[in-house]
């Protein structure tokens, strides 16, 4: 028996575990060597896909399945199987072809099994795809084979603010169409985010709801930070997780994870 026995931990993986010098804080590490000895369970809730998070899985002590691709899949690394996932209905084809006709600007990525397709890839595409350490296939919209777990759209941030009001305009009760940064926005299937996965794994894990935290940085961690007991956030997340009353900790690079298990060290 341990301290933290039934406690979940769920934390987003790029700019809150994960920085931008592509490590791990070890404070972080320490800390949670320390939290799972003790019967925590801790996870990640990431916008990255299975093919782009699985170098990382087993570069902290996980120890529950993983929620991916921001929402629309559930992964158990230690069992190598998919426990839940999601798709984008059909219709995301026609649908985005039209926005591509609207906005010729915009590029995007698209997830299909462990594939990642790409269409007019720009700049952010290729930082996006550098940094993932993934590769991708060009194709028309049409030959992209379906189904799609999620799809990435990308450009300059005024461009995909346009896009992300044209599509929620048109066809809200379809998709989420959500920020995982400045120039990432995130298009699943209606229901599926981060909030609704990490409350199916809760269930699934028969866990108490009182006894989850969550903790995040762009607008993608909202809806599961909705759920946490005490939603926290690293001092370099979005303005918008800011305005939404998240508890703000020290940065990703600082070791904001470390800092919670240090909080939660003082409530249990």
């Amino acid at each position: 028996m341990g301290k933290f026995d039934g406690v979940l931990l769920a934390s987003d993986f790029d700019d809150t575990l994960y920085g931008q010098n592509m490590r791990i804080a070890p404070a972080n590490l320490t800390a949670l060597d320390y939290f799972t000895r003790e019967g925590g369970i801790f996870t990640i809730a990431t916008g990255r896909a299975h093919p782009t998070f699985a170098p990382h899985a087993r570069s902290a002590p996980i120890n529950a399945p993983v929620v991916l691709s921001n929402g629309s899949a559930l992964y158990d690394f230690a069992a190598d199987r998919m426990v839940y996932e999601t798709f984008l209905p059909n219709r995301v084809q026609e649908d985005l072809l039209q926005v591509a006709r609207d906005i010729p600007q915009i590029g995007f990525e698209a997830y299909h099994n462990d594939d990642i397709y790409v269409y007019q890839p720009n700049s952010v595409t290729r930082q996006h795809l550098a940094r993932a350490g993934a590769d991708a296939q060009e194709a028309p919209i049409r030959d992209m084979p379906l189904p799609w777990s999620k799809v990435i759209l990308q450009q300059r941030n005024e461009v995909l603010l346009e896009t992300q009001r044209y599509m929620l305009d048109r066809w809200a009760e379809h998709y989420e169409v959500i920020f995982s940064n400045a120039v990432l926005l995130e298009l699943t299937r209606k229901g599926s985010n981060k909030g609704g996965m990490v409350a199916y794994l809760v269930n699934y894990l028969g866990i108490d709801p009182k006894q989850v935290y969550c903790v995040g940085d762009n607008q993608n961690d909202i809806p599961m930070l909705a759920i946490s007991a005490i939603p926290f956030a690293p001092s370099n997340c979005a303005q918008a997780v800011k305005d939404w009353g998240a508890r703000i900790l020290c940065s990703c690079e600082e070791g904001c994870v470390a800092q919670i298990v240090d909080i939660l060290d003082k409530l249990y």
